[in-house]
């Protein structure tokens, strides 16, 4: 579907609040969004954006049975994801293929490569490994971290390890440290754990109330940037993490969720629920220096969105990894 120039719509039949950028496939831009609908039988919908940049595209439409309430795509390979979903009576995780030749079909099916059927109760998330190829996957619900082995080749996952986060604390989501493959942050009401994948142990905790989401700064080390209820957007320096090095000001409540992005150094994407404010916003952080601040005006940034009829019901954002595709 096509937009103006403030920017490009793409409708989908039934609500949706997740959205993942398909950061494997390195030719074209590209999204996965799946619906959330507990009568119909809901729908992936792979988006590309044309190379004209105006408008967007659907690639691919396939069948999803129950509702998605997360769904991530695999940076490794741009034709698997995982989502977690809800049947009406209890929530499962699966990791998936979108079929080779799916643009040649009439009506594609996903394979389901693997279940991740070590839950019981609420599953918030699946999260993969950023930073490239990686046979671990983790699966976050309210009371547990489990560490999977996936073989994609033999379509298997089994639990490497799986470790309780504490009858006192409930979890809400994570985020997968992008320059250590053994670091996860993981968010719940009170603090932001650090777990250490190796042992399996809490190595560190952050005491900073109702963070909502967590989010690495892939070009620094050791930066933390977090949304919160209370205290708006926090960053943090994991090294020194008694009180965070810089607050952003402008949001003081109901700050939903925050992104950093992958290619432009010291800039985050806010999403705020707070009805006075702008829903999305985007601010610059630790300043860059100006030689890098002159290459970035050279890149387009692309910033996609889940809202419901109406901008102030935003569900979900995302950037999109453009590091060779508009340069």
């Amino acid at each position: 579907m096509q937009g103006g120039p403030s920017g490009i719509g793409y409708g989908l039949k039934y609500q949706a609040r997740c959205i993942s950028d398909v950061q494997a496939d390195t030719d074209h831009t590209s999204f996965i969004t799946g619906t959330l609908s507990l009568k119909e039988e809901n729908e992936v919908h792979l988006i590309r954006l044309s190379s004209g940049g105006t408008e967007l595209v659907c690639e691919g439409l396939f069948s999803h049975p129950n509702e998605i309430w997360d769904l991530a795509s695999c940076p490794f390979d741009q034709r698997i994801f995982s989502t977690v979903f809800f049947t009406g009576e209890s929530y499962g995780a699966a990791v998936w293929q979108i079929p080779e030749l799916y643009g040649q079909l009439n009506s594609p099916q996903l394979e389901c490569i693997a279940p991740l059927d070590a839950h019981v109760g609420k599953i918030n998330c699946v999260l993969w490994w950023p930073s490239g190829r990686h046979d671990k996957l983790i699966s976050i619900d309210e009371e547990n971290i489990v560490l999977w082995s996936l073989d994609c080749s033999k379509k298997s996952a089994r639990v490497h390890s799986k470790e309780s986060a504490g009858m006192l604390h409930y979890l809400s989501g994570g985020a997968w440290d992008p320059h250590d493959v053994n670091a996860v942050a993981a968010t719940c009401e009170s603090s932001i754990q650090f777990w250490d994948l190796r042992t399996m142990k809490k190595a560190n905790s952050i005491e900073h109330s109702h963070v909502r989401c967590a989010n690495y700064d892939t070009k620094k080390k050791h930066i933390l940037v977090t949304a919160e209820d209370e205290s708006g957007i926090c960053i943090w320096d994991l090294r020194m993490s008694k009180v965070p090095i810089q607050e952003l000001p402008g949001h003081t409540h109901w700050t939903w969720a925050v992104t950093c992005n992958p290619e432009h150094d010291g800039l985050i994407l806010v999403l705020s629920l707070y009805p006075s404010q702008t829903p999305l916003s985007l601010f610059p952080t630790l300043p860059a220096p100006k030689e890098k601040a002159i290459e970035n005006e050279k890149k387009k940034i692309v910033v996609m969105c889940i809202h419901i009829g109406c901008v102030h019901f935003i569900w979900n954002v995302i950037w999109q990894h453009v590091q060779n595709k508009f340069d």
